[in-house]
Parts: C-alpha cells; structure tokens; sequence
C-alpha cells in the first residue's frame, strides 16, 4: 500500500503547487499514526520534483507513481515503484525507485556491499544498488501477482544530486535489470532506461492489478531452513538486514587476512529478522567454507532447527547448539558463533549437572565472544521472560570492550512479524507499558487484525476455521495454570481451565505423547493445536494466526495494570528473595509481549478477569 499513488502528470502538478510533502504528510498522519520528519518533507519536496520532471521530459505523463509503497509483510517502504504497460508486449511492467539526495559516497574499507555516506557519518550503510535490488527480489517472492514472472520488476538507485566522479567506488557494485545506478550527470541514460521499462500510455490498470494482488503466505523460517543451510537458498534481506550480513562477512574476511577479532550485536524487536539474519549467515559461512555454529538458549527454537534443517543429517544438525555447549571450547576455534535470542543468554552455563571440572567463574557472554573470531550477538532485550537472563546490547558490549575488541552495533529498525505492521507492535508496547504513553485504542491496520473473542472456546472455533482454510494457528496463555505430566494411559490433563472449557498444555518432554507432538515442536508441528502453548515453547516461533489467552497474573484495574504472582504458576517466579515483586511485574510484561507478537495475520485476545476483558473490548472496536 503506498502513502499515495498518482499519475506522474499529478505529481508534477501536486509538486509545482508546493503541496506533495503536505499532501503525504497528511497521508502518512492517517495511514501510519505518526507525523512526517521536516527532514522526510525536505526529502520529498526535492527528490519527488526532480522524478516529476524527468517522467514528463520522458513522455511518460500517465504512467502511475505509486509513493512510500510498504513492502508486503514487511514495515519498508520503497520510495516509488512505477507502474505501467512495457514498451514491447502487452504485459505489465514495474519499477523500483531509490531516490538519494547523496552527492558523495564511497566505499566501507573497500566492501562492495557496504557505503559510506557522509550524512550517515562513519558507519556502513547498503550499497543503494544492492538496497534496491533485494526491493525487487522481495517483490517478485511475495506479490502473487509477479510469480513465475519474467522481465516484469526492474529497479534503479537515482543520486540526481551526485556527480558521477563523487560517487565513482560506488559503480564498481554488478549491475543488471533489478539493480541499475544513476546519477546526476547521467540523467540522459536515465531517461532511456524510463522509457525501454514504460509505454506512455495509462498505467492505472497495471498498477491496480499490483496494488489488488493477493500476498503468498511469507517464507516461514522453519519451512524453509533446509534450503538454507543445504541447498544454501538465501533470504531476501532488506536494508539493516542486509547490512548486518554484510558486515559479519566482512569482519570473517577482515579476521582471516589478520591477526584481528571482533564483535558484532544486532538488535531488533519481535520479527525484524534476527533469525533470517542468523540462518542466511550460517549457510552463506558454510557455503565459503568458513567454520560457523549457531547457538541459542532456547530448547524448542534449537531443537525445531535441528529437525527441519537436519532432516537426519546429523552432521547438519550438529550445526545448532545451547549457549551452555562452550563452556570448554578452544579460544576462536570458530570463524563465526552466531548467538541468536541472545536476550536469554545467563550469568553462567554451569548449572547442577555441569561436570566438576568445568565449575568455573566465567560468565556465559564472556564463554561465547572467546569461542569465535567474529560472534555475532541477535537480541530483543524486551523479550527477557525469566530471572536470570540478562542478554542487552549494554551487557555484551561492555564484556567486548573489557577484552578490548571493537565492537559493531546493527539496530534493526523495522519488523516483518505481525504481518509487517509497525503500529500493532507499538500498540502492543503501550498497552503492557513497554513504552510511554499509555494504552490507547486499536485503530486499525489492513494488513494485520485485531479482536478480542467471547471466550476461549470462541477463539478456539475462529483458530479451527483458520486451520481449515490452511493457515497456521496456535492458541498460547500466561503461566497460571498447573502443568500436570500425561497420564499413565497417555492422554494430557486439560490443567487450563477456564470456566466450562478445558484444554491440555503442550506437552514438557522431547518425545510424542498421545498424538501430541514434543515440546520444542508444539508451534510448528500440525499436532500441536489443541494444546494450549507457554512461552517458552512460542518464544522464536510464528504463525498465521495467533490466540492469546491473558491470565489473572495480569489485570487490568480503573488505569493501571496490576501483577498478582500469587496467580503465576511458573516455578521461575516463586522464590521472592530471587525475583522480586517489582521484577515479576517487569518480567510478565515481557511474557505477554512475546504472546502477543506472534502472529502474522492477526491476533485474538481473550482475558479471564472481567474487568480486563471490558478494557479490552474498549480499546479494540470492531465496528
């Protein structure tokens, strides 16, 4: 969906009146809830002039321009995608448009991949080309529309202010059809390049037909770990995304060709690709040869990872390992270790089992930056649900600077979880107090949904018509109810019960019960609905769609929200001299946030309290 699509005979129209940044503005107020920057205006005012004038001076007056068009599944927006019908056939033809105001550039310590820009300062941003040919390469993987396409999407970076002797590193980066640079003084071929992609004539249908095409279902992580780590099928990263990969690849080849170790932190909230980043490095590292293992602290990701990437190779699947796996490990004995869900790294890996020998003082964070040349740390530090994990940005840069390392932090500021919808994400954070300001109303989102159900069984019934229509669905709860082992005839205890309806909790262990799948595969194995999931065992997972049952540990009482542990069940939070009261309180946040953030289509809510449930109903309307 684009802030605002017109043709290009409006735009220059929209831009000679001086209203285009007021006119998006205004677009972005109402679509996205949030105010443009001066410095957005700024931008589009001047770069949006010179694409007006260069499409007129093409003759391509009713070509539709289609501006900050979102990226499905995806809080990215392409500055312009043009559409129309192509010069030589009758078939639709699109075009991706980066506009840079740059005029200088080079590149980051000769990477090809990675920029510097003077308005970024020192830090390595994503060549333009590459930036705007993973836009295209998204598109094409996502949009029903352009599957099994050829010749349909090309892409172009525009620097209209850069002479080309100013940006002259940045052509030595391959070029082709989803991927061509252009500057200032080349603004001749740009034309060109216009009119061979665009026939003059009217665009509107083309354009619809992108704008009304249905969304394939995302690449899911589990679904497609296979490919990555054995067929070596790469992710299609987009900005930050790309320029996290990018720079753990240059600090191997950095630490290789030198006596040089480094460390790299990538943050991001829930879906913003930690995860993809992760499995894209880990194939593309093998794919070179260069020693790299993943590890995290979750049991259900690292186990689901080891199932769908290994499918029996157990050579692959000793690729995924704990973060306790290093505790005597030879000093860089890996290119890269790859620390995902580094929120939930701990003070120490020794734990009652831990053998004698291997007892020692050392933190777990300083155990994983000795295991590798280059580790690489993926962390939401919003996603910390249990006492003792203490993964932050400020933790692990802190442990790398008192060894003396340099240290690179990557935050990435978009998300593609929650069908890509930044304003259900900061709706969720203000309505649990994440951030300031207050729970406010669901105003709505087209490419994600919000409701609140009746009951459990409403939602249960809602989640069974989604899976009837093979979309993903998993109904997940707070911690406040017993979780009883399986009986001795095999069936689960139905231990969640909520007035006249019952259900069972995924099942503790590592092995089928019952027809139920093992724990670590409840999210992704078919079997696993019908039992109600924690959040250890939806924490790094996602589905189509998501129930969330709020339990009493959380109420919502006249304008707060109130933290009764004397509800939560969970054994973590029992002993009161190890987690305190105001630390719960912190901790079961974190927990509903997690539950809340899973879904990729939509989300239903259902609270036990009454009071809860009336607040809910207030702040999402479903008229």
């Amino acid at each position: 969906m684009p802030l605002l699509r017109t043709s290009a005979r409006g735009l220059a129209d929209l831009s000679s009146a001086g209203r285009l940044s007021t006119v998006l503005a205004e677009q972005m107020s109402f679509q996205m809830k949030r105010r443009a920057s001066a410095s957005e205006m700024r931008s589009w005012d001047a770069s949006l002039r010179v694409l007006a004038d260069d499409l007129l001076q093409a003759g391509l007056d009713n070509v539709e321009v289609l501006l900050e068009y979102q990226i499905p599944l995806s809080s990215k927006r392409i500055d312009a995608v043009l559409a129309g019908r192509h010069p030589k056939r009758d078939a639709p033809s699109y075009i991706v448009l980066e506009l840079k105001q740059w005029t200088e550039a080079e590149l980051f310590e000769d990477d090809a991949e990675l920029v510097v820009q003077p308005t970024y300062g020192r830090r390595p941003i994503l060549h333009p080309v590459a930036q705007v040919r993973a836009y295209g390469e998204y598109l094409l993987d996502f949009v029903a529309s352009l599957h099994a396409t050829t010749d349909v999407v090309a892409g172009a970076a525009y620097l209209h202010n850069a002479a080309r002797h100013q940006i002259g590193e940045l052509y030595n980066y391959p070029q082709d059809e989803l991927g061509r640079l252009f500057a200032k003084e080349s603004r001749g071929e740009f034309l060109d390049f216009l009119r061979s992609r665009l026939a003059p004539s009217d665009g509107s249908s083309y354009a619809d037909r992108l704008l009304h095409s249905t969304i394939a279902p995302s690449k899911q992580l589990m679904q497609v770990a296979a490919d990555e780590i054995q067929r070596r099928e790469q992710f299609v990263l987009l900005d930050e995304q790309r320029v996290a990969f990018d720079l753990v690849l240059h600090e191997v080849e950095k630490a290789r060709s030198g006596d040089h170790k480094s460390v790299v932190v990538v943050s991001g909230g829930p879906g913003s690709g930690k995860s993809v980043i992760a499995l894209s490095l880990l194939g593309e590292l093998n794919r070179r040869g260069r020693t790299a293992i993943h590890a995290t602290g979750s049991r259900s990701f690292t186990q689901t990872l080891r199932k769908v990437a290994g499918r029996g190779s157990r050579q692959v699947q000793s690729l995924f390992k704990y973060f306790n796996s290093f505790m005597d490990a030879d000093k860089n004995g890996f290119d890269v270790l790859i620390a995902d869900e580094a929120h939930r790294l701990r003070e120490t890996s020794a734990n009652r089992w831990t053998k004698a020998d291997l007892r020692t003082d050392k933190r777990q964070v300083d155990e994983l930056i000795d295991a590798a040349r280059v580790p690489v740390f993926l962390l939401d530090q919003d996603q910390v649900v249990r006492p003792g994990e203490l993964g932050t940005v400020e933790d692990i840069e802190k442990a790398a600077r008192e060894r003396g390392l340099d240290v690179h932090h990557v935050d990435l500021s978009a998300q593609y979880r929650c069908g890509g919808s930044a304003a259900y994400i900061d709706w969720v954070e203000r309505l649990l107090g994440l951030q300031p300001g207050g729970p406010v109303a669901w105003t709505g989102d087209e490419h994600f949904e919000v409701r609140v159900a009746e009951s459990p069984s409403a939602m249960e019934s809602e989640l069974q018509r989604y899976l009837d229509d093979k979309y993903g669905a998993r109904m997940a709860a707070g911690y406040c109810w017993p979780w009883s082992d399986p009986a001795k005839d095999g069936s689960l205890v139905p231990d969640v019960r909520i007035g006249d309806w019952q259900r069972p909790w995924n099942l503790k262990g590592e092995r089928a019960v019952g027809g139920a799948p093992p724990s670590a595969l409840w999210a992704s194995d078919p079997a696993g609905f019908g039992q109600v999931g924690c959040v250890y065992t939806a924490q790094g997972f996602e589905y189509d769609w998501n129930g969330v049952l709020i339990g009493p540990d959380l109420v919502w009482r006249t304008d707060r929200w109130l933290a009764d542990r004397s509800r939560n069940k969970d054994p973590d939070f029992r002993n009161r001299s190890k987690v305190s009261d105001e630390e719960f309180d912190a901790l079961v946040r974190n927990v509903y946030k997690v539950l809340l953030s899973r879904g990729m289509r939509g989300t239903l809510l259902y609270s036990t309290d009454p009071e809860t449930q009336t607040f809910l109903h207030r702040l999402i309307s479903e008229e």
